[in-house]
């Protein structure tokens, strides 16, 4: 008997694991396909509502394979006590290795990389794609339309930036990590998402200048953003980015009627 009651108990387990891990989709078809992986709550009912963030990888996550991309991030929404105090639908989208998030020129040549941010012209196919996805996200029954939030690092804080600017209605706040942007597109939601920002003074691949001139405009233009400069971090600040105390928090708490006003 207790030998069956082990088993049971076992695959229950194995039940509730599966619930609560990201599990890959696609959007589009033929040529036009986006790879992605989705997480939904535990317990998860299309009869509750739940809000919705949205996570752009860097460009060394890009590829085909449709895992990549879950190496930065995903465990923050993977822990128990996030699950529990924050339920939410998650989505990792994969920019193919061809593509990138954000309209931009990178000159490779040297380093911290020469980037030039453009202000005209469409979104990057894979952008485009991201956006046809969370608008037909937007959609769904069990989404909290006042609660559905961007959050990206490197070229991924480059597509956050991008996106807030072509899509300043969807979003609620946002979290852009050791990116960058034109800064006279900030006018598009300066007053209208709240921001964390975050970089390290030591970035040697995306210059920290970038997410400086990003929160000066952003405070030009009305806008109260938050500021994080981590002082002895690389580029890699998205590590001292996600130990953060407060970081989901702050995230949620933001619905899209409130006005970036307190922090």
């Amino acid at each position: 008997m207790n030998k069956y009651i082990l088993i049971l108990l076992l695959l229950v387990t194995a039940g509730l694991t599966a619930q609560n891990t990201f599990n890959p989709a696609t959007w589009g078809s033929g040529e036009k396909v986006l790879n992605y992986q989705i997480l939904y709550p535990e317990n998860f009912s299309e009869s509750q509502e739940y809000p919705v963030v949205l996570f752009l990888h860097g460009a060394g996550e890009r590829g085909s394979n449709n895992t990549s991309q879950l190496v930065n991030g995903s465990q923050l929404f993977l822990s128990d006590s996030i699950q529990k105090q924050h339920p939410a639908i998650v989505i990792f989208p994969q920019c193919p290795k061809e593509d990138y998030w954000a309209n931009a020129d990178i000159d490779r040549s040297s380093y911290p990389l020469n980037i030039t941010f453009k202000t005209e012209g469409a979104p990057t196919q894979a952008l485009s794609m991201v956006m046809d996805l969370m608008d037909d996200m937007a959609k769904k029954p069990y989404v909290k339309k006042d609660q559905i939030y961007v959050m990206g690092l490197s070229m991924g804080g480059m597509g956050t930036f991008e996106i807030l600017y072509r899509k300043p209605e969807m979003f609620a706040a946002a979290i852009a990590i050791c990116g960058g942007a034109h800064p006279e597109t900030a006018a598009a939601y300066a007053t209208k998402i709240p921001l964390w920002i975050f970089h390290g003074s030591h970035d040697n691949v995306v210059a920290p200048q970038h997410s400086i001139n990003m929160v000066s405009s952003i405070l030009e233009n009305g806008g109260f953003p938050q500021f994080t400069l981590f002082a002895n971090s690389n580029h890699n600040s998205w590590d001292p980015t996600f130990a953060q105390p407060g970081l989901l928090t702050w995230l949620f708490s933001k619905h899209k009627q409130q006005t970036n006003t307190t922090k």
